[in-house]
């Protein structure tokens, strides 16, 4: 579906992906620097993949935040927070 928008048109690929993204050199291109994870779940090898093949990008981690407002998921405890990826551009 991706592939019959004309070229000059921006993408915005938006959905519920679940993905958590990791600090590896190999994604940087793909997803920038801005990931809180150390470790990533098999959703955010989908995701990575799937930005790859389409040329996207994870724009939500190439933007400097400071690492309060990165958080897009808080457990009702409050003491556990997750960078949860829900979208990808070109």
């Amino acid at each position: 579906m991706l592939n019959h928008f004309p070229k000059y048109h921006m993408k915005i690929l938006l959905g519920d992906f679940n993905a958590k993204l990791e600090r590896e050199n190999i994604f940087k291109p793909t997803i920038g620097p801005e990931i809180l994870h150390q470790v990533s779940n098999d959703n955010a090898v989908r995701l990575v993949n799937l930005a790859t093949s389409k040329y996207l990008l994870v724009k939500s981690t190439m933007i400097p935040h400071r690492n309060i407002h990165k958080y897009t998921w808080t457990c009702p405890d409050g003491k556990i927070h997750k960078q949860i990826e829900e979208g990808v551009t070109a």
